[in-house]
């Protein structure tokens, strides 16, 4: 029942309350075991704060939520690849895995990183996951901004 769909799912929810916001729509969402922890939305227009990424808003809360600083059990559910800061936060925070939908040629962290994976050693990776509702959900927001 509650699967990587099922939370990628949760992650589209937050995406969609970010596009409602006008803020780029990525949404963000924490698992521990099959619980979600905490959630995220882009929220840089709203806090007019560059760092304030659904993954980071997502953090910080599972951070405080769980009084730790690593997340070695959890997993991340975001439908945008993470760009280079998030990926850092990421991987110090020791996150046990993290899902994505749609890649982001333009400022995901694979344009700077490469192959190079700058996630923890001991991260699972799984992209593409509902790639193409992420996709479109970024792709109606910024269309409807012509």
């Amino acid at each position: 029942m509650f699967d990587d769909e099922y939370f990628m799912r949760q992650a589209l929810r937050e995406a969609q309350l970010a596009f409602d916001e006008d803020e780029v729509p990525v949404g963000a969402v924490v698992v521990w075991g099959e619980k979600i922890i905490s959630r995220g939305h882009n929220q840089t227009e709203r806090l007019n704060d560059c760092t304030a990424h659904a993954e980071m808003i997502a953090l910080t809360a599972a951070f405080n939520g769980l009084g730790s600083k690593y997340l070695p059990e959890a997993t991340l559910y975001v439908t945008l690849e993470p760009c280079l800061m998030c990926a850092g936060a990421l991987y110090w925070s020791k996150i046990g895995k993290v899902v994505f939908g749609a890649s982001d040629a333009k400022n995901g962290y694979e344009r700077i990183a490469g192959e190079r994976s700058p996630f923890h050693p001991k991260t699972q990776l799984v992209r593409g996951l509902l790639e193409d509702e992420c996709a479109q959900l970024m792709k109606d927001f910024f269309s409807s901004r012509r």
